[in-house]
């Protein structure tokens, strides 16, 4: 069994950043692609960014450059820095994983979710 918890959501100022992470506990033995998503009220869930164990990344065209995906997998631990917040970016944020477990099996986990408020 595994787990997933996302942190660091809040309020920001237009032009504020803000760090979400995402800590994976439980039987984790290793972590593929990491990835975050959000779903703003009325909306879609959508692809934010994903980092592979190879650390390659990619990112939705409204967060490039300005979103920076990373993680530690040491801590099993993933990270979304977010700069330059606009108010459009306000939504619920969802970390996802897809986790080896110590018995060799492949969970794709969600975390509960972060909410980010940009506003002034």
């Amino acid at each position: 069994q595994v787990q997933l918890v996302e942190s660091g959501g809040g309020l920001v100022q237009p032009g504020g950043s803000l760090r979400l992470s995402c800590v994976a506990s439980g039987s984790v033995s290793s972590i593929s692609t990491m990835g975050w998503y959000r779903q703003a009220p009325g909306k879609q869930r959508e692809l934010v960014a994903t980092i592979t164990s190879g650390r390659r990344t990619s990112y939705a065209d409204s967060v490039e450059g300005r979103f920076t995906i990373s993680r530690d997998n040491a801590k099993n631990t993933g990270y979304l820095q977010m700069n330059s917040l606009r108010p459009e970016d306000t939504a619920v944020y969802y970390c996802n994983a897809a986790i080896i477990t110590f018995a060799a099996n492949l969970i794709v986990a969600w975390g509960q979710g972060t909410q980010v408020t940009v506003s002034s």
